[in-house]
């Protein structure tokens, strides 16, 4: 019986593509596991109504963690017209699969390295080392929305003043997107942000918020904070606006170690520190419970090149990283590291992005061939 059971949900598009690449280096680093593939997607949407299918998530409950590829996610009035003709008009509505299987498994930590490895052409400075903790359950992505908006939520919205406003609004014509935030969530995300600091000897923790506006959500965040800051005296507390984080990121990168974010800030400020070091292809990223995880690349489906092995793994094999980290084989983790760091110096086996012709499959074999020689 292997030591491991982990689900293997490739999705869309090229997740198929980078999944197999994945599968190269795990076979390789010779992980003792068990895997099991399961179905996810824009064409389960399409043919059952349901892009997470009831035994994918029965699947999960029964593995110790999941490795995901890539999901393609439209607009409702998009996913409505690709749904199969015997299902349209029943009342099915897209659900983004793994904004769900965050809130399924709770998952609520999603952490997001973004490091600028030498020799990456990309990169904008090679001196980037900083990674994002998003809270990942709550906020705008709760999903408590409304439209047309009931006239029992406009009614209870208009006894706040700030309302008089749109109270001639009709209310077909009117979109309404709830900002959910828990002192709970809150307080979670942030201590998991100074605990990381503390045991990676990160010299500072920055809030990414904008409690000048948004005053009780953000609000709240932040006396969260600088509540817990006080217990790690060591760690540098920073506090910034979403908007000026956006413009420092460009300016001084190197001069931030963990930033700390609700759900939709830390959505923007990951994408936006994933570019300062190569873009999406190197960007990886965990979705971590209380005793669960789901792992993940970054970067979508990208359905034109499907079945194209063009696009770069290296997103995907970082993430197999942070997965055999938080199975705590911290050696296959190490040395997976420094294979992809070895391969990316060397700056020869690589794919279109990075100037290259390589294909997916060829670089994963080549970081293979760098953990064999070790």
């Amino acid at each position: 019986m292997s030591k491991y059971h982990i689900a293997i949900l490739p999705g869309d598009g090229v997740g198929k593509d980078v999944m197999d690449a994945a599968k190269v280096v795990l076979d390789t680093i010779g992980l003792d596991a068990e895997y099991t593939y399961g179905d996810i997607g824009w064409e389960f949407w399409k043919k059952e109504g349901n892009p997470l299918p009831d035994r994918t998530l029965a699947l999960l409950k029964e593995t110790d963690c999941c490795l995901f590829g890539a999901i393609t996610s439209k607009p409702n009035k998009d996913a409505q017209n690709e749904l199969a003709p015997r299902l349209r008009a029943k009342g099915f509505t897209y659900t983004s699969p793994i904004v769900r299987l965050r809130q399924e498994f709770n998952l609520h930590t999603n952490l997001r390295p973004c490091k600028a490895y030498p020799g990456n052409p990309l990169n904008y400075r090679d001196d980037i080392d900083l990674v994002v903790f998003r809270e990942n359950t709550e906020d705008l992505y709760a999903g408590v929305e409304f439209r047309p908006v009931p006239k029992v939520v406009f009614d209870a919205l208009m006894t706040n003043k700030k309302m008089k406003k749109f109270e001639h609004t009709p209310l077909e014509e009117m979109a309404i997107s709830c900002r959910i935030n828990t002192k709970k969530a809150s307080a979670n995300i942030i201590r998991q942000g100074f605990e990381y600091a503390q045991k990676h000897k990160r010299k500072s923790v920055t809030l990414v918020e904008k409690p000048n506006v948004l005053r009780e959500t953000s609000g709240l965040i932040l006396e969260e904070a600088r509540n817990i800051a006080q217990e790690y005296p060591s760690i540098e507390f920073k506090e910034a606006n979403i908007d000026a984080m956006c413009m420092w990121l460009v300016k001084n990168p190197q001069n931030y170690d963990v930033l700390v974010a609700s759900n939709m800030f830390g959505d923007i400020i990951s994408d936006l520190a994933a570019q300062l070091v190569g873009g999406l292809g190197y960007a990886s990223s965990a979705n971590i419970g209380d005793s669960y995880a789901v792992f993940e690349p970054t970067h979508g489906s990208a359905p034109k090149y499907a079945g194209m092995y063009k696009v770069n793994p290296m997103a995907m094999l970082l993430t197999v990283k942070l997965m055999l980290e938080w199975l705590e084989e911290h050696t296959s983790a190490t040395q997976l590291e420094q294979a992809i760091a070895a391969v990316i110096q060397d700056n020869k086996v690589k794919t279109y992005d990075v100037g290259g012709t390589n294909t997916t499959l060829e670089v994963a074999k080549e970081v293979a061939r760098v953990i064999g020689s070790f």
